[in-house]
């Protein structure tokens, strides 16, 4: 029922006589006969329920048609059983089901010659296989032509508040990732690979019945200086810092946590002046996030204080030097993606913050190894990473349980 609300809400953000029409992917080879995991399309869950690939959805305020895969005996016996067209109707409250292969032969009669179509060619591949992103945007182009209307503006806005049941996924996410980092604490020591970190990740997240959101970044030393790094085989080396970005899905909801802590479970005071201005910018960032604040407001607060602080240390000169060492944005939208849809501008300006949109707030500051810093700074990478609710009150964070004060981490990595 929650999905058909949710279509019923599109429909009255749109013209009155408008056609929906949303894809979802279709399964990807990894190599040989050798499939990745299947993921749907997000917006094609969050519209629909369905989880099965190739499936494409049109609706409008009086009918609501499903084109999935049919029964099929023998790929069912490799592959696993599928819904099927008979099933679809009653399962997925649809008018109407139709086997995938017809879509092209159908679809003309289920658009009224004065109707609108919304629909926006899908960002990965749907419908058999990658080719046919082109095939369907072609094919719907040029039958509908000039009817055709964007979805992603009205769809994108929906998304970006979250319903109670969404909320009750993302914290259910933010736990099980909060669990796992906790975990990862105890397990770290020098000695180890950032394997065996990452390995924690995966063993929780599975026993979760749960799957990462993203690839795990389990970065030690000066590969926390490295944003984006993944590789995770490098060894822990005493006296160094080991950055762990990760988190998990839980019905197809991310949650997304970061937390750097040192391999031998105490920070050197460098590491401790560095950690506390990046906590600081942190918990001053969370603190503004409110009902009717500039979405921008996080990443300014985090900035000065960052600025502030490096100063201080003697590390930055100016604050035109901040982008040296904290080059990426404070926050995020989080939802079924784990970089989520939603802008952040309107008619040019920043909006608001309102109860219900879930953010991220990742300040972090990276130092990599230059002769115009002191050497005790070199290969410091570090990022606090929490995921936060916006309540009618101001906020509440949903990954609170991942310990992230300085002298928890310590006490807790002292007591393995």
């Amino acid at each position: 029922m929650i999905h058909q609300n949710r279509r019923k809400e599109l429909l009255s953000k749109l013209d009155n006589n408008a056609v929906v029409i949303v894809s979802t992917n279709s399964e990807q080879k990894r190599n040989s006969d050798v499939n990745y995991p299947f993921r749907p399309d997000s917006s094609f869950w969050y519209l629909t329920g369905f989880i099965e690939p190739d499936a494409i959805a049109v609706f409008s305020k009086n009918d609501y048609s499903i084109f999935l895969n049919p029964k099929d005996k023998t790929k069912e016996i490799w592959n696993g059983k599928r819904l099927g067209v008979e099933l679809a109707p009653k399962a997925l409250l649809a008018n109407q089901a139709y086997d995938i292969d017809t879509f092209l032969d159908e679809i003309e009669s289920l658009v009224d010659k004065d109707s609108s179509v919304h629909f926006d060619a899908p960002t990965t591949g749907g419908w058999k296989d990658i080719s046919s992103t082109n095939i369907l945007n072609e094919s719907i182009s040029s039958i509908f032509k000039n009817k055709i209307r964007p979805l992603n503006p009205y769809l994108s806005e929906m998304r970006l508040i979250k319903d109670p049941s969404e909320i009750k996924n993302m914290q259910a996410a933010a736990n099980l990732a909060s669990k796992a980092h906790i975990k990862a604490m105890l397990k770290t020591k020098p000695g180890l690979y950032e394997h065996h970190i990452s390995a924690e990740f995966d063993s929780e997240f599975r026993n979760g019945n749960s799957e990462h959101s993203y690839p795990p970044i389990v970065a030690s030393g000066e590969n926390a200086c490295i944003l984006h790094y993944t590789e995770n085989n490098k060894i822990l080396n005493d006296g160094d810092l080991l950055l762990v970005d990760a988190g998990c899905e839980i019905l197809g909801y991310a949650s997304d946590i970061t937390r750097t802590f040192p391999i031998n479970g105490r920070f050197s005071e460098p590491q401790k002046q560095i950690y506390e201005i990046v906590l600081n910018a942190q918990k001053s960032a969370i603190a503004c996030i409110m009902p009717g604040e500039k979405v921008s407001t996080p990443h300014e607060v985090a900035c000065d204080i960052i600025t502030n602080g490096l100063i201080e240390l003697g590390i930055m000169d100016t604050s035109s030097d901040l982008s040296e060492f904290y080059m990426h944005k404070t926050g995020h939208w989080l939802g079924l993606d784990v970089h989520d849809v939603g802008t952040q501008v309107i008619d040019d300006e920043y909006r608001i913050f309102e109860a219900g949109m879930v953010t991220t707030v990742e300040p972090g500051i990276y130092i990599r190894k230059s002769d115009k810093i002191e050497s005790k700074y070199w290969n410091i990478g570090i990022r606090i990473e929490d995921d936060v609710l916006v309540t009618n009150d101001g906020n509440h964070i949903l990954s609170e349980a991942a310990i992230k004060d300085l002298k928890d981490i310590e006490h807790l990595m002292s007591n393995q």
